[in-house]
């Protein structure tokens, strides 16, 4: 499931680098954490049919994976980092329409939003009589998308595996549907030098074993969601130098105060919109679970704005370097 559609700085006196990291806002939200047990393991028959479901959506979904679309006159973007880079390169006017995790920059919250992006329906696509529909392969459901190229409108996905390579792709192919390759060609260029930069920077302090245990925490709504292996919270803490104290299960599941504390995170890594939701910083810390771990006994709390975070665009260079640097001021 896409992470990013599910989900300023505060110091005082001399613990400074020890509170939490309060950065820009906007996105998904964390809700007050639930005092429920670990989620119960569905029964093997759902969990093989819930796979098989999601397996043949993406098998669905491949024809429209790597395709080179033609230069767009009306295009619309199902993806918020796939929209940021359309305004990156100049070419915002040839949006007529896009998906509701496109908030970024301010100027995408005023064009027409054609839906969810894993929810999808295809008259709403339609009505904005788009050429060019660009996307990830989080967009859906995939029969929308097979009924939208029916009608001649050109489909291309990237394959979306929370990497940097997907940034590189998501460039390359708004640079194909604008018409604007070398603009995009030059975008990738200076962006690599910055991702190499950042990367640089984790290895050393990796290699130095200042890698803390964090825990990514995530939702939209009901129960609170941590990150388990394959997710964009896990790659995201992986790129940042830290370790994932969720192992031994992917995706997103549920966790009590006892299997909290047997975790025992260092830090605690979550949007800014997820702090607003509960009402800020202190209530925050304030749930019950919390105090059961380290993170609670010096407040280390890392929330950045839920597009930057999790929509694996040109600012995650920006994202990764700002996460390293709270995680560091971790282990200060």
């Amino acid at each position: 499931m896409d992470d990013f559609s599910r989900a300023g700085q505060r110091s005082k006196g001399a613990h400074a680098s020890r509170r939490a990291w309060l950065l820009a806002a906007g996105g998904a939200a964390l809700m007050p954490f639930g005092t429920l047990a670990l989620a119960q393991t569905a029964p093997t028959a759902s969990k093989n049919v819930a796979n098989a479901v999601d397996g043949g959506a993406k098998a669905a979904l491949q024809p429209y994976v790597g395709v080179e679309p033609p230069a767009a006159t009306r295009l619309i973007s199902l993806s918020g980092a796939l929209t940021e880079i359309v305004y990156q390169l100049g070419a915002q006017s040839l949006l007529v329409g896009s998906d509701t995790t496109s908030n970024y920059p301010e100027a995408a919250n005023r064009m027409p939003k054609v839906g969810y992006v894993r929810q999808l329906a295809a008259e709403g696509v339609l009505s904005l009589k788009p050429d060019v529909v660009i996307g990830t392969t989080e967009a859906g459901p995939p029969v929308v998308l097979q009924q939208i190229a029916q009608t001649r409108v050109a489909i291309a996905l990237v394959q979306s595996d929370h990497s940097w390579d997907e940034v590189l792709r998501k460039i390359r192919l708004v640079g194909q549907a604008t018409g604007r390759q070398a603009q995009a060609a030059q975008l990738a260029q200076d962006l690599q030098k910055e991702w190499d930069a950042v990367q640089a920077l984790v290895r050393t302090t990796v290699a130095a074993n200042r890698s803390p245990r964090a825990l990514f925490v995530l939702s939209h709504s009901g129960t609170p969601q941590v990150a388990g292996q394959g997710t964009a919270g896990d790659a995201l803490l992986r790129m940042g130098g830290a370790s994932n104290v969720m192992q031994g299960f992917g995706g997103y599941r549920p966790l009590t105060a006892e299997a909290m504390a047997q975790a025992a995170p260092q830090v605690i890594v979550t949007t800014t919109q997820g702090v607003e939701a509960v009402g800020g910083e202190a209530k925050f810390w304030a749930r019950p679970e919390l105090a059961l771990t380290p993170a609670y006994r010096n407040k280390t709390l890392i929330a950045l704005e839920a597009s930057q975070l999790l929509g694996f665009g040109p600012r995650l260079p920006q994202a990764v370097r700002t996460l390293h640097q709270g995680l560091q001021a971790v282990q200060a």
